[in-house]
C-alpha cells in the first residue's frame, strides 16, 4: 500500500522522509515518482494540481496538510472519498499566540509608541483601557477560534464568538447565523476572523460589515485581525475604512493574492501590519504525526476525525 504526498508547491521530500519514519509499512511516494496508482490508498495534499488525485482507484482518504481546506475544492475532479483537516495542539497554540499577541498590541497601542520612538518623542501617556474594557469578537468558532477565544478571555478581554451554527463555550457569549451577526458586530471593538473560506464567507469582510462594528467602545475605533483566509476580505474596502476612520488598525496574515504583490498599498499603510501567512505555521513533524495517526485509525476500521463536509465546504 502507498501513501502519496501531493503538493502543488514547496519541497515534498522532507514530508516523504517524515512519513517513511512514521509509516514504515507503507510505500511513501510523491507526484512525479514512478509507482503503481492502484496501490495508493492515502494522500496528503496542499494545493495539488487539479485532477491529479483522480487516477487512484483505491484511494481511501485525503488529508489536508493544514487546517484550511478550501484548496481541496479547487479541484473539480476531487475523488469521492472521506477528507480530513489537520487538528493538532501545536497548530492550535500557534494561532492563539498570534491572535493574543496582536490583540494586546492593538489594545496597548504598540504601533503608536513605535512611531513615537522613531521620532524620539517622549509624550505624556494617554489613558489606556484595561483588557476587561475591550470587547473582542471572534468570527469562526471551530477548534482554532474557540481556543483563541478562551485564551483572550484568560488575558481579561471581554470576548464573544460568532459562527454559522450555534456553539456553546463556558463563560463566552456566542452568536450564530445571519440573524445574530449585527448584534455580534455591534459589541465588538477588535474583530478577529478565523472563518473557513466557503461560498458563503467569501468577501464577508467588506465595508458593510466593518461599518457595523462598535463605535461606542473604549478604543479610538474598531480594529481588525484576519488570520483566516485571504479571500474572506475585500482589501479595497479595508483600506477605505482605515482612511475614513471606520477602522483604527488592521493586522492581516492572509491576502487575496499571495505572496502580497509589491505594489499593494497594504505594505506601506501606516496602520496596517502585514505578516506572511505564518500565523499558524505548524511543526512538520507534528502535522505528519497527526496524519499518520489518522491513517492508522482507518486501517483499524475506525472513523476519521476532523472530517471535511463537502456540503459546507469545510
Amino acid at each position: 500500500m502507498s501513501f502519496l504526498v501531493a503538493l502543488g508547491s514547496g519541497d515534498p521530500d522532507p514530508w516523504v522522509e517524515q512519513f517513511r519514519a512514521l509509516l514504515p509499512d507503507h510505500q511513501i511516494v510523491k507526484l512525479g515518482d514512478s509507482y503503481d496508482p492502484a496501490g495508493v490508498e492515502f494522500a496528503m495534499t496542499w494545493y495539488h494540481p487539479p485532477g491529479s488525485l483522480a487516477v487512484y482507484p483505491h484511494l481511501k482518504a485525503v488529508f489536508s496538510m493544514g487546517a484550511g481546506v478550501d484548496h481541496l475544492f479547487r479541484d473539480p475532479n476531487l475523488p469521492d472519498v472521506p477528507m480530513a483537516r489537520v487538528v493538532d495542539p501545536d497548530l492550535t497554540n500557534r494561532m492563539s499566540e498570534y491572535v493574543v499577541l496582536h490583540a494586546l498590541s492593538v489594545m496597548r497601542q504598540t504601533r503608536r509608541y513605535r512611531d513615537q520612538q522613531n521620532q524620539k518623542l517622549w509624550l505624556d501617556d494617554d489613558w489606556q483601557p484595561a483588557a476587561s474594557d475591550v470587547r473582542v469578537g471572534v468570527m469562526g468558532m471551530g477548534v482554532l477560534g474557540s481556543d483563541a477565544a478562551h485564551k483572550l478571555q484568560l488575558i481579561g478581554f471581554d470576548v464573544a464568538g460568532w459562527s454559522r451554527s450555534k456553539k456553546t463555550l463556558d463563560g463566552i457569549e456566542t452568536f450564530a447565523g445571519e440573524a445574530e451577526l449585527s448584534a455580534f458586530l455591534a459589541r465588538t471593538d477588535i474583530l478577529v476572523v478565523l472563518l473557513p473560506l466557503t461560498d458563503d464567507t467569501r468577501g464577508i469582510i467588506n465595508a458593510k460589515l466593518l461599518k457595523s462594528l462598535a463605535h461606542d467602545g473604549r478604543v479610538p475605533a474598531p480594529s481588525l485581525i484576519n488570520a483566516g483566509r485571504g479571500n474572506l476580505q475585500i482589501e479595497t474596502d479595508i483600506l477605505a475604512c482605515l482612511d475614513d476612520g471606520t477602522l483604527h488598525e488592521v493586522v492581516l496574515d492572509v491576502f487575496q493574492i499571495e505572496p502580497l504583490p509589491q505594489n499593494s498599498p497594504l505594505w506601506t499603510h501606516p496602520r496596517v501590519t502585514v505578516t506572511p501567512h505564518n500565523a499558524s505555521v505548524s511543526d512538520p513533524m507534528a502535522v505528519a504525526r497527526a496524519i499518520a495517526a489518522q491513517v492508522r485509525r482507518v486501517e483499524q476500521g475506525e472513523a476519521l476525525l476532523n472530517t471535511v463536509s463537502r456540503a459546507r465546504g469545510y
